[in-house]
């Protein structure tokens, strides 16, 4: 027993440890003049996280309780764990360690968000490995979803894809692109399957979506490429755009994805008109 005690309490330590070197503003919160507690407070990374503040306060008073592959991702992401800090955690918590482990960050550089702004009539978007959204445009809160709106939770490109009523009536041809994401999905997690965050997340999109249910079983695989993206805006109406990807270039385990308005439609002067309105 004293074996899982002191882990327990070493898990606690650590999780203590990790908030407080993460400031409000490294994750896009207020950062007020009365703060008591250094770094994040423990119902900040709990809501970043996407889980109970009793259960996460439970984690960091060193109480037995077990702790799932898909939480650790989300901490080590709000907490902005390094590779060693993210094998240390899993570890701690008895879990199987990823065999690819990616680099967690909730923001980009201020460079790179400057970037994303310059292109005022492009929608882009930054993912990290596992399809998270990390930073994003105007233009792709007015084509796409307000994502400022979402839960830093939920903020996964396939689990809005299936789960977001919103997100999901502005593709006009959504089973052709719900079935091609998916299939780009599996492609992408070949290089990390036996990672256990992998088997909770499909797992958990199983239970929330038929579709995607029986899309995932058929083992379809599609690798990223140009091509045409078709939305369907509710003021706008069809937006015509090319789509495109890169690697960041100081960091491979960021992509990013581009929609330019398509030349010959009247995509870029309905962009024009949105962006204008706000």
């Amino acid at each position: 027993m004293k074996e899982f005690i002191s882990r327990y309490q070493e898990l606690s330590d650590f999780l203590k440890t990790r908030r407080a070197k993460i400031s409000p503003a490294q994750v896009g919160l207020p950062v007020g003049s009365h703060r008591r507690t250094p770094g994040l407070r423990r119902e900040e990374v709990a809501s970043l996280a996407g889980i109970g503040i009793t259960w996460y306060t439970w984690l960091e008073q060193g109480r037995e309780i077990q702790v799932s592959a898909q939480i650790l991702e989300s901490l080590s992401r709000v907490l902005m764990l390094n590779e060693e800090e993210t094998r240390h955690l899993y570890t701690l918590a008895h879990q199987v360690v990823p065999l690819a482990i990616p680099s967690h960050q909730q923001t980009v550089s201020p460079m790179l968000q400057r970037m994303l702004d310059s292109l005022v009539y492009s929608p882009a978007l930054i993912l990290d490995t596992r399809w998270n959204l990390i930073a994003w445009n105007t233009a792709a809160r007015i084509a796409l979803i307000d994502f400022d709106t979402i839960s830093p939770a939920d903020r996964n490109c396939v689990w809005l894809m299936f789960t977001n009523s919103e997100y999901q009536k502005r593709f006009t041809e959504w089973d052709k692109q719900a079935q091609g994401l998916v299939a780009r999905f599996r492609a992408e997690c070949s290089k990390y399957i036996e990672d256990p965050w992998v088997t909770e997340f499909v797992d958990k999109l199983k239970r929330k979506s038929p579709d995607f249910t029986k899309w995932w079983s058929m083992h379809n695989v599609e690798h990223e490429e140009g091509n045409y993206k078709i939305l369907n805006h509710p003021k706008a109406g069809k937006l015509i755009f090319e789509h495109t990807s890169f690697f960041v270039a100081d960091n491979m385990n960021l992509k990013l994805f581009i929609n330019a308005p398509a030349p010959n439609t009247n995509t870029e002067d309905k962009m024009k008109n949105l962006v204008g309105t706000l």
